[in-house]
């Protein structure tokens, strides 16, 4: 009993590694302001990408134009940049592949609709604490590149989780921050994983194998990174801890979604006091789980007799933050069109890039 227990547990803890194992980036247009090797991405312009012209003119001169344009002289408002932040596991470049996206497919599809969209990478594995620093730091180049005042951030997973942290460290720098299936109320299978690694000896052994195996194809990947550190914070005593500690900021919208698979329906945990209407498009939907999260979703699921909807890594229940605006019709994968843009299976209506393109349409009629 025992020994099938730690075997079930184990292939649990496999399959959240694998389950998040969708983060990769193609290798795009890349703008490093300060010549520091920290490189952010970009796509999209038009009316919504700012920024600024020619040289950078006369410091002195009171308008801020001086020869060649320069910077405006004040920060352009809305509509905001949109900044998706990625999850547990995510990548900007995976092994220099240079065509495979954490967010499949989706930055240059919404820039072909004149969205200034950006995509920074942070550390693939450590706490949203560690990984928020980095995030504000990209968010800071972005807007130093566009001359806005601000940015929306989409985020996925623990991604939600740092943008938070950037939100209640600089809320000047945020409009709003909407998060698809991030665990705000921690992860189950989190727990799970960290009883079978308790020895603190077989966590080190497994974060150096970690970056043994990972920075010959993740050049992000620094000898800080830990593994435990993320699985931590989605534990129960980790979350509690985060959620006392990063408050949400007065000034900063913030909405999230939750994911149900494996057929559900939803409930009341997928209820919303107010449902995003792009949203209600997909509730006929039901969406076949992915082989790869399908031991994590039973466990979720909560057994027999029982349907707690979740997306294979995170309860809906668990997702819920700020303006809940409904659940999605999709398993963790399918949230960002992985793996590598497939069908999020048979019968089921999802559409991922329509999705979003939906969130920030609703953002700009809240104004941002």
């Amino acid at each position: 009993m025992s020994a099938g227990l730690r075997g079930c547990a184990t292939l649990a803890s496999s399959a959240l590694l694998a389950g998040l194992l969708t983060g990769c980036g193609a290798a795009e247009e890349q703008f490093d302001p300060w010549g520091t090797g920290e490189v952010i991405t970009g796509a999209g312009g038009g009316s919504a990408s700012g920024g600024w012209t020619g040289g950078l003119g006369d410091p002195d001169d009171p308008n801020g134009a001086g020869v060649g344009g320069g910077w405006p002289s004040a920060k352009l408002g809305p509509p905001y940049p949109i900044v998706l932040a990625h999850g547990f596991f995510g990548f900007e470049d995976f092994a220099g592949a240079g065509y495979v996206s954490y967010f499949y497919n989706l930055k240059h599809t919404l820039a072909e609709g004149g969205e200034a969209v950006y995509t920074p990478s942070v550390d693939p594995f450590n706490s949203s604490t560690y990984r928020g620093a980095q995030l504000i730091a990209r968010i800071e180049a972005i807007l130093a590149e566009t001359g806005h005042e601000k940015v929306n951030i989409i985020a996925h997973s623990q991604g939600g989780l740092d943008a938070r942290v950037v939100a209640h460290e600089r809320p000047d720098l945020v409009a709003s921050v909407v998060t698809v299936a991030t665990p705000h109320l921690g992860s189950k299978i989190a727990d799970i994983a960290l009883q079978l690694v308790a020895h603190e000896r077989l966590q080190d052994v497994l974060d150096d194998l970690l970056n043994a195996i990972g920075a010959p194809l993740y050049d992000q990947i620094g000898n800080e990174t830990s593994v435990f550190a993320s699985l931590e914070q989605f534990s129960s005593p980790g979350i509690a801890e985060f959620n006392a500690r990063y408050t949400d900021a007065p000034g900063v919208f913030y909405a999230s979604f939750g994911g149900r698979t494996d057929r559900a329906i939803g409930g009341s945990d997928c209820l919303a006091l107010d449902p995003a209407p792009f949203v209600a498009q997909f509730d006929q939907g039901l969406d076949p789980v992915h082989p790869l999260l399908s031991l994590t979703e039973t466990i979720l699921d909560g057994g027999f007799g029982q349907s707690i909807p979740n997306d294979g890594l995170v309860r809906a229940r668990d997702a819920r933050w700020g303006n809940f605006w409904g659940c999605l019709p999709a398993d963790h994968f399918d949230e960002i069109g992985q793996l590598f843009g497939q069908s999020p299976g048979e019968g089921n209506p999802w559409l991922y890039i329509d999705f979003y393109r939906a969130v920030i349409e609703r953002l700009r009629q809240e104004g941002f």
